[in-house]
């Protein structure tokens, strides 16, 4: 070997060497190198596949690989949330949190995992309101007839869920403790399945999202009697709050964010914030979202970490006085 050739040879050594130190000094240097998987805890169908199909290819494109999004429904997205915080923490695995989960940390005693510890926020994506929706043929135009017409036949109306311990579940739960509203509660596996009931008329009311409930709510198989959050939604600008009619304060609507199994190295959720929070506020991004109902929201790791650790302790309060609590 001459010594070009040597010298060569010894300055692309050095060079892998340096290369294998950046990588190892920060592992978000060459991330990602491979596909990145998304898990949501639900059934297909429902407000985060809305949320999904806008998000998901231009966050591909952005990071360069493809996402790939799997539905691991059951136990009120929990299942979801338990593979998440026992997978690999390497950045190749996220999950959809969302309010659903920190309402089961207060309603599930034995939950195999804790939202605060064994899983890492990457930020926040939006908040959904939710609606009390009802069948088209329920005799209640306003929330005030939906409470009167339950009172008055207390055994006939039902209203579904998304599962025991879910949002749709705590709010339906409040609901009828803040207005004496006679319902019986129904849970399914995940939203998809409860709307088709109630499109079916199987049970007369949802306290669905807004992404999930508007297309029959267009098509006019359903009615929207009041909003869930202090804030009427932009899709539905019609429809009262609960706020406004029969719950002064009222203010519960349903967030998403990304998280991951705690471990994850820092620098990988910072570069993945940063993607995110530049996806959210893109004006083209934001158009689409609010298009379907949905409110687009960004944060930093820390906010959503803190809303995390809040509602856990909010919800924990709420679901004591509603005796919500499921073994």
């Amino acid at each position: 070997m001459n010594r070009f050739s040597r010298r060569n040879l010894l300055a692309l050594s050095a060079l892998a060497a340096l290369s294998a130190s950046v990588a190892a000094a920060d592992p978000a240097a060459n991330y990602p190198a491979r596909p990145v998987k998304i898990v949501v805890p639900f059934p297909p169908g429902g407000s985060t596949d809305v949320l999904l199909r806008i998000l998901s290819p231009r966050l591909s494109k952005e990071l360069g690989q493809p996402i790939v999004v799997e539905n691991k429904s059951g136990a009120s997205a929990t299942l979801g949330a338990d593979f998440v915080a026992k997978s690999a923490p390497d950045g190749y695995t996220f999950l959809v949190g969302t309010l659903h989960h920190t309402i089961a940390q207060a309603v599930f005693p034995k939950l195999p995992y804790k939202i605060d510890t064994d899983l890492v926020s990457a930020g926040m994506l939006a908040i959904v309101p939710n609606l009390v929706v009802v069948n088209g043929k329920v005799p209640a135009k306003t929330v005030q007839e939906l409470v009167a017409v339950t009172k008055a036949s207390p055994d006939k109306y039902d209203y579904g869920s998304a599962g025991p311990g879910s949002a749709h579940h705590l709010i339906g739960e409040v609901f009828k403790l803040e207005t004496g509203a006679q319902l019986t509660h129904i849970p399914y596996r995940g939203s998809a399945p409860a709307v088709a009931d109630l499109l079916g008329g199987t049970v007369a009311v949802m306290f669905d999202t807004v992404p999930s409930a508007l297309p029959h709510i267009k098509g006019g198989k359903t009615r929207a009697l009041a909003v869930t959050t202090a804030k009427r939604s932009t899709a539905l600008p019609n429809v009262p709050t609960l706020a406004e009619t029969v719950i002064p304060g009222f203010d519960i609507g349903t967030w998403y964010g990304l998280m991951a199994p705690a471990g994850t190295p820092a620098p990988i959720i910072a570069k993945v914030n940063a993607e995110l929070v530049k996806l959210i506020n893109d004006p083209e991004i934001r158009k689409q979202l609010e298009a379907n109902g949905i409110e687009p929201q960004s944060s930093t790791p820390a906010e959503m970490d803190a809303r995390v650790k809040r509602e856990m302790t909010d919800f924990a309060r709420q679901a004591r006085r509603a005796k919500l609590s499921i073994e």
